[in-house]
């Protein structure tokens, strides 16, 4: 017997690493995406090897606070993937988001190969080009070398926490915003 009907194509997997402040809020956004499949928030970018979060918060390590996302591009692209982060977060603010100051809260895309990063490049340019932000994107925008998990206690922080006072003061309304500007991306 044939098992045609019941074979599947899995699709090849694509990822994006991305930073924009604190990883808790970006991770709580693209977890809710059409299309993504995972989210893991980690450091990257830095120059310490397997660094920790006191490392990190501490500015010592030269990570940002990112998350990798693993996405199904027939679902979602990676130029949406931007579209979402830069609505998302001050790309135009160096070293901070809101009351988070230091490199570990840079705006940072981490390009997994040479056509993400010329879409970043193409993203940014339009951006810019539509005078959406008073200043200009000061996003860095370099090769992934190596990506390091966060501590367990930080995956999923937004979807285990959400009575915690950040998660309603600082996550929720970004969420919120995400959600009421994208809601064509939503997951069902």
């Amino acid at each position: 017997m044939c098992a045609k009907g019941r074979a599947q194509m899995l699709q090849p997997m694509h990822y994006a690493t991305l930073g924009g402040g604190c990883f808790w809020c970006l991770e709580a956004v693209f977890q809710q995406i059409r299309g993504v499949l995972h989210v893991e928030s980690g450091y990257s970018a830095g120059f310490t090897e397997d660094p920790t979060y006191q490392q990190v918060c501490a500015g010592v390590t030269g990570h940002a606070e990112v998350v990798n996302i693993t996405y199904d591009p027939s679902e979602v692209t990676y130029r949406e993937l931007l579209e979402v982060f830069f609505s998302i977060h001050d790309p135009t603010t160096l070293n901070r988001q809101g009351a988070d100051v230091g490199t570990q809260y840079r705006s940072i895309i981490l390009f997994h190969n040479e056509d993400q990063k010329e879409v970043a490049a193409e993203v940014i340019r339009h951006i810019d080009a539509l005078g959406i932000y008073d200043r200009p994107i000061v996003t860095e925008v370099k090769p992934l070398e190596v990506f390091y998990r966060a501590e367990d206690y930080h995956q999923n922080f937004y979807l285990n926490n959400p009575g915690q006072g950040y998660c309603r003061a600082v996550i929720a309304p970004k969420v919120a915003h995400f959600r009421r500007t994208h809601l064509e991306k939503l997951a069902r």
